[in-house]
């Protein structure tokens, strides 16, 4: 039986997780996952906003994480005023607090993207039951289809 591959967006704090080494339960499920998507267990998805937060970083922690972008090259969403929108709208209705846009941001690409989880390790904002809830009435209500917003621990498959 074909089985379709769960399409991930990667929200960029995936990506630092994958060197946090102050938080070693983290970093082995982070790893954990990027071992089955090297394994074609899943694909991976980011857009340019987490390239740009990328940049951002200092040295040499930017040079890390590009260099893992190189190694698992994901699919990028590029920007689009119906990204911009759906952000929008969840900053409207309360979701994401205005001062963190690119949050909003992460969801809608993935939203606009047609991709099916949100793979994150912020739980101020964006793995939350209420942010979940909240997203998915919005989409709704927006035409768009639910989406998860799960851990990589959430995520990974374990064999059992």
């Amino acid at each position: 039986m074909l089985m379709k591959i769960t399409k991930l967006y990667l929200e960029t704090s995936v990506w630092n997780f994958l060197f946090a080494t102050d938080a070693p339960e983290h970093q082995e499920s982070t790893k954990l996952l990027f071992e089955q998507i090297n394994e074609n267990k899943f694909e991976a998805y980011i857009s340019r906003l987490v390239l740009d937060e990328i940049i951002r970083c200092p040295k040499p922690k930017q040079t890390l994480l590009l260099e893992q972008i190189k190694k698992h090259k994901p699919f990028i969403i590029e920007p689009s005023l119906e990204v911009n929108q759906l952000a929008e709208e969840y900053i409207k209705n309360g979701i994401i607090p205005v001062r963190y846009i690119p949050d909003a941001l992460h969801i809608a690409y993935a939203v606009v993207g047609d991709l099916d989880i949100v793979v994150s390790w912020n739980f101020a904002h964006l793995v939350r039951s209420k942010t979940r809830n909240e997203v998915a009435a919005v989409n709704l209500l927006q035409g768009y289809k639910q989406i998860e917003i799960c851990s990589p621990e959430e995520v990974i498959i374990y064999d059992t």
